[in-house]
């Protein structure tokens, strides 16, 4: 595979925290890009996710995949849209199910695990011109994609030419727990709060599966991937969803050129996301472990608006393409 330079990121003193770094993109960070064109495309258990296109006649496309609770015009998404369009490529930005506004039609929602809705985005994608595909993801996003490649293993399409994931809670069992320290409540209250509404709108819609009674007792992953998640998604509990669900056991998998970005300084990510073994990562991943950039941070203050991540992504997929 090809070797992708390290680029060092040196932010300024005061973005050398993990937690500022996390927060300040959420806060004030503003991309603006052309309207995207919307499509609707239709799942085989007759639900739906909702993509957001941007075009400008390439034969090449970039699929963009979201972190948890977030969706397909959050800044970091449109901040690597914007790069990779200047650099030539179409953008896919999509939506898991439940997220981007629209509740989806099913129990379900949307996982770390859910591959199999990537891949009706990624054939969807392939069903047009494109000639090179390369994929995306941002902390479960980025999960989603590493997992999905790992599973396709050999039997990837061979228009997909790599992808670069950021801010991956390959762990996800390891994640869950660091979430659940006191010091890191107000990101797990933030999660709960969002994940309420919308276990309040898939009770009322099936009042025979979902029952949100007492869901302001819940206070960590565990408890409500236990509750929700896991049988929702035919899970046996939190445990095994998170054991099936975690990209880190599928690493070695991966037949495509990628790169993986975690920050040393991630509130989110427990030490096994942070892995260095060859047998564990595979011979096509790359793991970078920049010193500062929080979760899904890496914030610059340039002229041009890119933050450091995207000027990574366009160094690997100059690279790898």
């Amino acid at each position: 595979m090809h070797k992708a330079k390290l680029e060092p990121y040196r932010p300024p003193v005061w973005l050398r925290n993990g937690h500022v770094q996390s927060v300040w993109p959420t806060l004030f960070r503003k991309v603006t890009l052309p309207e995207p064109e919307t499509d609707i495309l239709a799942t085989d258990d007759d639900d739906e996710l909702h993509l957001d296109w941007y075009r400008q006649g390439s034969d090449r496309l970039a699929v963009i995949s979201h972190g948890l609770e977030g969706h397909s015009r959050r800044p970091y998404v449109l901040g690597l849209a914007r790069a990779l369009m200047a650099d030539g490529w179409d953008v896919l930005a999509w939506n898991f199910r439940s997220c981007g506004g629209v509740m989806n039609q099913q129990p379900r929602f949307y996982h770390s695990g859910a591959t199999s809705d990537l891949h009706a985005v990624v054939s969807h994608a392939l069903g047009r011109r494109y000639q090179n595909l390369f994929l995306s993801g941002f902390s479960m996003g980025g999960n989603l994609t590493l997992l999905y490649l790992g599973e396709q293993g050999e039997r990837v399409d061979s228009r997909i030419s790599g992808a670069v994931a950021y801010s991956v809670p390959l762990d996800l069992a390891g994640s869950a727990d660091v979430l659940a320290r006191p010091s890191r409540r107000i990101y797990m209250q933030r999660f709960l709060t969002d994940l309420h509404v919308k276990m309040r709108e898939k009770a009322d819609r099936f009042p025979d599966l979902i029952d949100v009674t007492g869901f302001e007792e819940i206070r960590s992953f565990h408890e409500f991937d236990n509750r929700y998640t896991a049988p929702l998604h035919g899970f046996q509990d939190a445990a095994d969803y998170w054991a099936r669900c975690s990209a880190l056991f599928r690493l070695s998998d991966i037949r495509v050129p990628a790169l993986v970005v975690n920050a040393a300084d991630d509130p989110f990510l427990s030490a096994r996301c942070f892995p260095d073994s060859r047998r564990v990562l595979g011979h096509h991943v790359q793991m970078e472990i920049p010193k500062w950039g929080g979760h899904v941070g890496f914030v610059q203050h340039a002229r041009d608006g890119y933050y450091w991540s995207e000027r990574r992504a366009l160094g690997f997929v100059r690279q790898v393409i």
